[in-house]
């Protein structure tokens, strides 16, 4: 074996190839196919989309394990363990396996340089293939068309909210990134779009496929009486069938909801193959975890954990935050990515936070703590600058215990921006 421990193995794949991000599947197609895994034994749930993909993907696995199914789930980036991408039957595979599957990798490509996310994605597809699993549930990882995951041919697949992002890979309006999210479709295979208003070039590429599309409000349903119910519950339709008085997922936010409707509707289309009932859905939408997802700590002050970093997921968590009974201020420890959307999601976040904390992150691509302060401070015309409350640290570690130190009982902390934000002190609060 190259080598014995998974550190080692990590870090001998952030350098076998010359970049980070190379999209396509030439490399990872040849690679598969040595391993003679191109055609798995298991039935393949592909999701695509730029907000909602992981809580998607564990709401699919929360429910087909309550029916009693089989499942496998391949997720990233992670937060604090690698192997948290990689799960069997809900729980994260262990240094073993990866180790092992990282041999058989090696050892199939012989001359072929994979990327880290390549060699992950093989990694995951080998390891659910030996472990007989009957349903794998595989989250893209950027865009769809040339992502690694695109190698398997998805029996259904999901498209979950789409909004401008990756914007150098990908384009830079909703039409071009979802032409390239549909690129998961597969010809006369069912697909569901969790989106409420779907880009027109979606539904374009899903007609010439001949693909069976279920769209959120024509094909399948959400409904709240009179808009919100007081229990907290609501239903779900389609043409065929009907779920009623479902709790709501116990993960944050009314999107959810949409959420939630697009993994029902997936059911639905492998409901022959992996049945669930009505029981087995509440339980799946009530046991549902997603750590970093407007994760909450009780206690004094409330401290919030959310990899928001696009404008659409920032709006979601502005929208939470706002929701939210705090009687005293917020602080936002905030870091991000130098090629995100700095200034909207700055924008989105600026009602809701009374104290900024800014960082930058400790990888190539962060953004600067000037670039943050730049855009917190543009486009203020009520209210003059000396007012905002700006604090500049080196790291996130040291402005998260500055906030614990500066804040009441009274008050909230917000640690965003990033999966690298979030990563960097939930092992510490939690």
């Amino acid at each position: 074996m190259r080598f014995n421990t998974l550190k080692d193995w990590l870090a001998w794949q952030e350098t076998l190839y010359p970049v980070e991000i190379d999209l396509g599947l030439e490399r990872v197609g040849s690679v598969l196919a040595r391993l003679k895994l191109t055609r798995p034994d298991f039935t393949v749930i592909t999701v695509a989309g730029t907000n909602g993909k992981g809580s998607s993907v564990a709401m699919l696995e929360a429910i087909l394990l309550a029916a009693g199914h089989r499942v496998g789930s391949y997720t990233s980036p992670h937060l604090l363990r690698y192997n948290e991408r990689i799960k069997l039957e809900g729980r994260s595979v262990d240094d073993a396996m990866l180790c092992a599957s990282f041999e058989r990798i090696d050892q199939a490509r012989a001359d072929v340089r994979l990327t880290y996310f390549e060699f992950g994605t093989l990694a995951a597809i080998d390891i659910l293939h030996h472990a007989e699993v009957d349903v794998v549930i595989l989250e893209v990882g950027l865009g769809g068309r040339l992502d690694a995951v695109n190698i398997l041919d998805a029996n259904v697949a999901l498209i979950t909210a789409i909004d401008v992002d990756h914007v150098d890979w990908l384009g830079s309006d909703r039409e071009t990134i979802a032409r390239e999210k549909a690129g998961i479709l597969r010809k006369g295979r069912p697909a569901v779009c969790a989106d409420p208003t779907p880009p027109a070039s979606l539904l374009s590429v899903a007609e010439s496929l001949e693909v069976p599309l279920s769209l959120l409000g024509q094909d399948f349903f959400v409904e709240r009486p009179d808009g919100q119910r007081a229990d907290g519950l609501w239903s779900w339709c389609d043409s065929q069938q009907r779920f009623e008085n479902l709790p709501l997922p116990a993960l944050a936010g009314d999107f959810q909801l949409n959420n939630a409707a697009g993994v029902l509707a997936v059911l639905a289309a492998v409901n022959t193959e992996f049945p669930v009932a009505a029981a087995e859905i509440a339980q799946g939408l009530q046991s549902v975890s997603l750590p970093g997802r407007f994760q909450v700590l009780p206690g004094a002050p409330l401290q919030i954990f959310d990899v928001a970093h696009n404008a659409q997921s920032a709006l979601a968590l502005a929208d939470n935050l706002a929701r939210q009974d705090c009687q005293g201020r917020t602080f936002a420890v905030l870091g991000m990515l130098a090629d995100k959307d700095i200034d909207t999601v700055v924008a989105q976040l600026r009602l809701v936070v009374d104290c900024w904390y800014l960082v930058p992150l400790p990888v190539p691509r962060s953004a600067s703590v000037e670039q943050l302060r730049a855009a917190l401070l543009a486009g203020l015309t009520e209210t003059p600058a000396s007012n905002v409350s700006i604090e500049i640290f080196d790291d996130v570690a040291a402005a998260y215990q500055g906030a614990l130190a500066a804040s009441t009982a009274k008050d909230r902390i917000v640690v965003t921006g990033s999966f690298y934000t979030v990563a960097a002190v939930l092992d510490e609060a939690v």
